[in-house]
């Protein structure tokens, strides 16, 4: 397809939102400053950023002012993946830039946090405020002997506690790790005993969809089962008290600004210092234990956030997380560019499907984030937020956890604003951040996400290595990335960290993903490469299906599986989880076959579309093929899926059941 050809945008910015994006003051600036290209505009902006990329990186830190404790020598001592060397010799503090705001009069009493819940009654914490708590509890945690390198843990929903915890943390120079509290004690357990955290965090329960839910034997079974917790610290949320030998909240951050010691709050830590643990789904084996480092998410955070996400002092940050998902860190790091960030606690679709627009309104969003999976529902449910709510500040959508269908990219568009700015952005826990997604100054394609982000190498290869343009491959990533982590927790010699990016392309990040970059510079993501469906030489990822199948009303999800059969044939199934008051009768199935086969492939026709009491996910909403798979190929329940990982067990008893009646 030449450029000539391509297809009209769903949505371009105008010029003076092009002028007045933060990417095209900082193209303006490096250009003068860092030999960046000065004409081109974003493509030729990225182009520079893989080419020149010790140069890009430096920009970055001189753009956004980071403050080095200790200055770098050269920006990538060591090019090699994994093991990296990013700015050796810096040291620096995540927290102090995340606090920066409060040092400025003029904001220093304007929210850093609002705080919603299912009440929907909108709680600030001022810059000053949360400032305040973070330096209380950082002295405290140093005087319950908490130093560099030494895990916190937190089992704490979306609230401010937990950003104050977290800032805590790292302001002392902790490493930080948390779960949700809808994780059940072995779901936690399975990711805080492969790090060993000294202290822990822990709400005595939560609600969520209008109902209390007491967590207090759970976390009785994790003091139990965590043997290195020298405190435990409890956050009252339904408002018990503390277990004896817990601490109080209150009593830990009690204690006032004033009576800080200059230069002793943020502990200056080398730029590859660990800042947090985040965790893979786990779903068949333990979960990874990712370790990212301060120096390359302060850096990855603050290029993601102030130029792609356009975001800023004047700004409101809602991405609707949990704290068990990387988006919860994501959205935490808005605070370094200044910007109001939104915590929701509470269900995505309490009390009535469009619960997440109303925050949005309520808080005067203006870049607002969620999950492909509920742009889905609303447009299921014929939700009409552009007109039961005020979206007015919203300049943005985003959506990642999935592809965004081109079904969704429509409704957001007639739905919510036709001025609207939709950015459907795919990354990972991996990096905790974005390899394709938002790009202010680029039109919007159907379907598509916008670009590669800057800095970041993204190219699909095909199964010799060869980078393709305009056909499905491997999502790799050539050319280190600053969060990509430093190591695997409990990996001494690394090899579970090699093994899980870099056994099939020695030296280059391969994702997982298959994705196809077009001629324009855009990429379509098509799902995860472990679970394509390969029939007859032809490849496709379970998301197009999925794009397919659940346009249909009375589908309310479905999940697709491809298995090679040990007689060299290849079965491919359809889980199909119905709405309310549907059928399954031979007028569904052949619906169902005539959609994938006109719109898709007549090679994928599922050989079988059967009816399911539920799809099951990871505890961060994806659904769960590659287990299933192997649930399909005979292998036992608690061989093919780490129990803790998944939403509903039960559900996967019926891909057991029928596995045992298929052999």
């Amino acid at each position: 397809m030449t450029a000539a050809a391509s297809p009209a945008p769903l949505w371009q910015p105008g010029p003076d939102r092009i002028a007045a994006a933060r990417i095209t003051r900082f193209q303006t600036w490096a250009a003068d400053r860092y030999g960046a290209p000065a004409e081109g505009g974003y493509a030729a902006l990225h182009r520079w950023s893989v080419d020149e990329l010790d140069t890009f990186w430096a920009a970055v830190a001189d753009w956004f002012d980071v403050r080095f404790t200790t200055p770098y020598t050269q920006v990538l001592g060591d090019r090699t993946m994994p093991g990296a060397q990013w700015f050796p010799g810096a040291t620096l503090n995540y927290a102090e830039h995340a606090l920066r705001t409060a040092e400025d009069p003029a904001r220093a009493h304007d929210p850093a946090l609002l705080h919603v819940d299912e009440t929907h009654e909108v709680t600030p914490v001022s810059w000053t405020e949360l400032r305040r708590q973070v330096v209380a509890l950082a002295a405290e945690l140093r005087a319950l002997g908490v130093r560099p390198g030494d895990r916190v843990s937190g089992y704490l929903p979306n609230i401010p506690q937990a950003v104050t915890a977290l800032l805590a943390t790292a302001a002392v120079g902790g490493v930080w790790t948390s779960c949700a509290p809808d994780f059940g004690a072995r779901g936690v357990l399975d990711r805080f005993q492969q790090v060993e955290p000294v202290v822990l965090f822990a709400v005595d329960g939560y609600r969520y969809g209008g109902k209390e839910h007491d967590r207090t034997e759970t976390v009785a079974e994790l003091r139990r089962e965590l043997p290195t917790l020298r405190a435990v610290v409890h956050v009252p949320l339904l408002g018990t008290p503390a277990p004896e030998g817990a601490l109080e909240w209150a009593d830990l951050t009690a204690g006032t600004a004033a009576t800080e010691a200059t230069g002793s709050v943020f502990e200056p830590v080398p730029f590859d210092h660990p800042l947090w643990v985040l965790y893979s789904s786990g779903t068949t084996g333990l979960p990874k234990a990712i370790v990212q480092s301060q120096g390359g998410i302060l850096l990855e955070h603050f290029k993601q956030i102030g130029l792609h996400c356009d975001l800023g002092p004047d700004d409101r940050f809602f991405w609707y997380t949990s704290t068990g998902w990387m988006m919860w860190n994501f959205l935490v790091s808005g605070l370094l560019t200044g910007t109001t960030i939104v915590l929701y606690d509470g269900s995505p679709g309490f009390p009535a499907v469009d619960a997440q627009w109303a925050v949005a309104e309520r808080t005067g969003a203006t870049f607002y984030g969620t999950s492909a999976a509920y742009v889905m529902a609303c447009r299921k449910a014929e939700a009409h937020p552009g007109s039961d709510h005020d979206l007015s500040r919203v300049k943005c959508v985003a959506t990642t956890g999935s592809p965004l269908p081109p079904d969704g990219f429509r409704w957001l568009h007639d739905e919510v604003a036709e001025d609207l700015w939709i950015a459907s952005v795919s990354g990972g826990t991996d990096v905790c951040s974005c390899f394709a997604g938002a790009v202010p100054t680029l039109p919007v394609h159907i379907g598509e996400l916008q670009a590669a982000c800057l800095g970041t190498d993204l190219q699909a290869w095909d199964p010799q290595g060869r980078a393709v343009i305009g056909e499905v491959g491997e999502l790799v990533v050539t050319n280190p990335m600053p969060s990509m982590p430093i190591r695997f927790w409990n990996d001494p010699d690394g090899s579970r960290y090699r093994d899980s990016y870099f056994e099939m392309y020695p030296g280059v990040w391969r994702h997982g993903d298959w994705i196809t970059l077009t001629d324009r510079g855009s990429v379509i993501i098509h799902g995860r490469s472990d679970s394509t469906l390969n029939r007859q030489g032809v490849r496709m990822g379970s998301a197009d299906i999925y794009e397919a199948v659940e346009r249909l009303p009375e589908i309310r999800e479905s999940l697709v599986i491809g298995l090679e059969e040990p007689d060299g044939g290849y079965w491919m199934p359809l889980f199909v989880h119905l709405a309310p008051g549907a059928v399954l009768d031979d007028t569904l199935r052949a619906r169902v076959k005539a959609t994938i086969r006109e719109q898709l492939s007549p090679r994928h026709v599922p050989d079988e579309i059967i009816e399911v009491p539920g799809i099951p996910h990871t505890l961060t909403g994806k659904r769960i093929e590659v287990p299933v798979k192997r649930l399909l190929q005979g292998a036992a329940l608690d061989k093919a899926v780490n129990a803790g990982s998944v939403d509903n067990l039960e559900l996967l008893r019926f891909y057991e059941n029928l596995a045992r009646e298929r052999h």
